[in-house]
């Protein structure tokens, strides 16, 4: 047996009406959708009902899965205990998974639970089904803060184990779409949420999952998205299969997105393997990017390529353009992965005799001493985009006017703190922002009477 069908759904808590009182009525559309999705499962007779949510425990680079027998909740956060649940988990099923996970050496299992109450996102979608259908069992899922890549291969692990153990079960991806759809909504507004909202629809709409992969993390997180991770998680649990997907609604009255899809596979189709495709992709863009690199770039990514695969510290080759082995600067060099920040290291001011020393042992630093991340393993040297900023002199700044984020970066001190953010980056649209992400870093207060400089820097991408 397999994955009989996945299902797109939100979680607002004033759904249910115990909590809505009244107010559930704005979203009737949503409401009657999920009904139809909640009498499908119920058809269906599903012995699991893998549920992956937002509001489950969540590490930035670990997928929780839910251990024990069994778990418990209520909606006494919203003002409505009366609603509670008692759910058994399929043991057998977490245990396949996490041991499949183990086995690639891939970040996913038991470990580390946080909260044993059972969370909205994985309630609402129960409220409704279990009006239905009183069987089968759950298996709950938290997403993590890993690449989109990462949560398509972990859905490829989960149906791996569903069809190991022959289960007949259903998917659930809990999510709701953008918070900032309205300039009444609790959240705001944003350009970025309707055209997320617009995207994932017809995305989803279509099941072309393998699009799911191409937005921008920086846009997802401009939009304030609920749901993407979960979906992708789905799409990879349907990987490789003919899908007929039904979009059954889609609301906004609220200001935040409640989207509701419904996804039927049908069979086999190799040219679904989108995961697959996406790398294929992927891999030959970052090849042409690569022969088109400039010196800089080319001295990173070789120094750090060395280092990983051999632990050799390279000498500076030959041919380099004459001002890397005259010129003394600051270099920062910033590495990402699928689109995700790997690493990024550097010096505010000259620490080797030139600058392309200063660029080898950076890049190292970058890729192996980052404190935020583990060292990059060789197995990820293809995937990497490697950036080389190089810094102009710092200069004392007496006000916040004088600075621009697009050309400026900035560094914040207090004392022997010091913190720096360099310009032009994304996500970073503001001198407040800049500021405080920078004050930050360095572990300064709002109130410390902190100084600004402000440096230029010469990016090579």
């Amino acid at each position: 047996m397999s994955i009989e069908a996945a299902f797109m759904v939100p979680h607002p808590p004033m759904i249910v009406p115990e909590i809505g009182r009244g107010s559930e009525a704005q979203i009737e559309e949503t409401t009657a959708a999920y009904e139809r999705v909640a009498k499908e499962i119920a058809e269906l007779r599903p012995e699991t009902i893998i549920i992956t949510s937002p509001h489950a425990t969540m590490y930035a680079d670990y997928f929780h899965i839910s251990p024990g027998k069994s778990a418990k909740g209520s909606f006494r956060q919203f003002r409505a205990g009366q609603v509670h649940f008692s759910e058994l988990y399929d043991q057998e099923l977490t245990d396949e998974i996490s041991a499949i996970a183990a086995l690639k050496d891939f970040p996913a299992g038991v470990l580390g639970e946080r909260e044993k109450q059972l969370d909205h996102g994985t309630m609402v979608p129960l409220w409704f089904i279990r009006r239905y259908y009183s069987e089968g069992k759950i298996v709950r899922i938290g997403l993590s803060g890993l690449p989109l890549t990462s949560h398509y291969e972990f859905g490829q692990m989960i149906a791996e184990a569903v069809e190991k153990l022959g289960r007949r079960v259903v998917f659930v991806a809990s999510g709701d779409l953008s918070h900032k759809l309205q300039s009444y909504g609790p959240y705001g507004f944003a350009p970025e949420g309707p055209e997320y909202d617009t995207r994932i629809m017809d995305v989803c709409g279509r099941a072309a999952f393998g699009e799911l992969l191409d937005f921008d993390e920086t846009f997802c997180e401009k939009a304030a998205e609920c749901g993407h991770r979960s979906f992708v998680i789905m799409a990879g649990a349907l990987d490789g299969l003919a899908v007929k997907a039904t979009a059954l609604s889609h609301q906004d009255v609220t200001g935040v997105g409640y989207g509701i899809c419904t996804f039927y596979p049908s069979g086999a189709d190799e040219g679904r393997h989108f995961l697959e495709k996406y790398y294929e992709k992927k891999e030959n863009e970052l090849v042409r990017k690569n022969e088109l690199a400039d010196p800089y770039v080319r001295l990173a990514r070789q120094s750090l390529e060395s280092y990983i695969s051999n632990r050799k510290t390279i000498a500076v080759p030959d041919g380099l353009p004459p001002e890397m082995l005259t010129t003394k600067a600051g270099a920062f060099v910033s590495i990402h992965e699928h689109g995700k920040l790997r690493g990024c290291i550097g010096t505010i001011l000259p620490t080797q005799k030139n600058l392309a020393l200063e660029i080898i042992h950076n890049a190292i630093s970058a890729s192996t001493r980052d404190p935020r991340f583990d060292p990059i393993r060789p197995s990820e040297l293809p995937w990497l985009e490697i950036n080389v900023d190089v810094l102009g002199a710092p200069e004392p700044i007496s006000s916040p006017d004088e600075l621009d984020v697009k050309r400026y970066g900035v560094i914040v001190s207090y004392g022997r703190r010091r913190g720096l953010l360099l310009p032009d980056l994304d996500g970073v649209d503001t001198v407040d922002q800049q500021i405080d992400i920078a004050r930050q870093k360095g572990g300064i207060r709002e109130d410390d009477p902190y100084t600004l400089e402000r440096f230029e820097v010469v990016r090579h991408t």
